[in-house]
């Protein structure tokens, strides 16, 4: 099997941690042979991991992307506002792109990536990395095998966890749209892809309604300080309690904002961070719950809920069919029919690697499609994507309006005008 080689743009949790591990697990498959990160201690120990001399390892993307083309393909892991301009730049070296998701908070943006991958004839592919696993893999086969019949709604929750919304959205990198994304986009565009791809007919219209209800500061409780090691009064029996969490149960999240995890460091980083900051006093802004109601051209329904009030991370899906329905929660799927009322169960084996399996077989699929390619495009191509985002996009509309429906064909006209 032909050795591809990649350059890394962003050498941080999803980029270092998710996708960059296969290159380590299969190195006839994948070898970094460059690496820009402003961290310097993730650069090196990104660098160190992979081989990758002194004189190949970047501060900036525009560093590295200066360079004559080094390798087939770029993966650019980036923060959500820092993916537009290295893209475009790659896509015009005629790198192939493995994107992380989302593309870009501004519609437009999208769009215009779309547009540049296919005039570089390079394939953009953005990790919309569900689409990998056993779990909704399985899902959609059964779909496609026409057992549950045609598709007439679907309910799918996305329980976010009570520790992880506090951890990524109120004080962590996506905590604010104005320095991020919108929740729908940071958190839920995997959802809408998924939807979109169960589905497989164009969306028309959505609504959504949601807020941020809890995490401000009207909720902070008597006696609780700017920091939770910062004599908070209330920290030992506050659910949200950083030390409690990084030092117990959480501790490998740390890395977040420490290399470190001896307990010294990890404390400095709670005193010094925001990862240490009170829930209730951080500068986060986006909503920690939303639903979004969807309609598509056949006349089928979806419903969309994601909340950041449960004790565990997980996902659950209902589809409901014209000859049986299916129920999934990661790990298995039942099957009812109709007809029979047999109930047919589907166990899909533990995974091995991040998001159920997805990390790595996104990134083998999109090994391979880089040496089958003849102009076609991948599974979450840059097309794929943008239809999604939309939805994403037109839902954080109508979530700001009080609910207004949004109809998918007026908003990408009105998105498309200036392009």
């Amino acid at each position: 099997m032909q050795q591809l080689t990649a350059i890394m743009i962003g050498a941080g949790a999803r980029g270092a941690g998710g996708y960059a591990p296969y290159a380590l697990d299969y190195p006839h498959e994948l070898k970094f042979v460059a690496v820009a990160e402003a961290n310097p201690e993730r650069r090196a120990k990104f660098a160190e991991e992979h081989g990758i001399p002194a004189e190949r390892s970047y501060a900036s993307w525009e560093q590295l992307l200066e360079q004559p083309k080094l390798a087939e393909i770029a993966m650019i892991c980036t923060q959500d506002r820092m993916h537009f301009e290295p893209t475009l730049k790659a896509l015009d070296k005629k790198y192939h792109v493995l994107l992380e998701k989302p593309m870009s908070p501004d519609p437009k943006e999208c769009i215009e990536m779309e547009r540049a991958a296919r005039d570089n004839d390079r394939l953009l592919t953005i990790c919309h990395v569900l689409r990998y696993t056993p779990f909704w893999s399985a899902i959609k086969r059964v779909i496609q095998e026409g057992r549950i019949g045609q598709i007439v709604s679907i309910q799918l929750n996305e329980n976010v966890g009570y520790w992880h919304i506090a951890h990524s959205f109120v004080r962590g990198n996506w905590n604010n749209s104005d320095t991020s994304s919108p929740m729908i986009l940071a958190k839920s565009c995997h959802d809408m892809d998924v939807l979109s791809w169960l589905m497989d007919e164009p969306c028309v219209r959505v609504s959504s309604y949601g807020s941020l209800m809890h995490f401000h500061s009207g909720n902070a409780p008597e006696g609780s300080t700017d920091y939770c090691l910062n004599g908070c009064a209330v920290e030992s029996t506050c659910p949200y309690s950083a030390p409690r969490f990084y030092l117990g149960e959480g501790k490998g999240w740390a890395r977040h904002f420490t290399e470190d995890l001896s307990r010294d460091h990890i404390v400095k980083g709670l005193k010094e961070t925001n990862y240490g900051r009170c829930v209730y006093k951080s500068d986060n802004n986006v909503v920690d719950h939303q639903v979004v109601n969807m309609e598509f051209a056949n006349g089928a329904t979806a419903m969309f809920s994601m909340c950041g009030f449960t004790r565990h991370q997980e996902r659950r899906i209902q589809i409901m069919g014209t000859k049986g329905e299916l129920r999934g929660e990661e790990g298995k799927i039942t099957i009812m029919d109709f007809v029979t009322h047999e109930e047919h169960e589907i166990t899909i084996p533990p995974q091995t690697t991040g998001h159920g399996g997805g990390d790595s077989g996104i990134v083998r699929s999109f090994l391979n499609e880089v040496r089958g390619y003849d102009g076609g495009e991948s599974l979450t191509s840059a097309s794929a994507s943008v239809r999604s985002h939309l939805m994403a996009f037109a839902a954080e509309e109508s979530r700001l309006n009080n609910g207004k429906s949004i109809e998918l064909e007026d908003y990408y006209k009105k998105v498309t005008t200036f392009v």
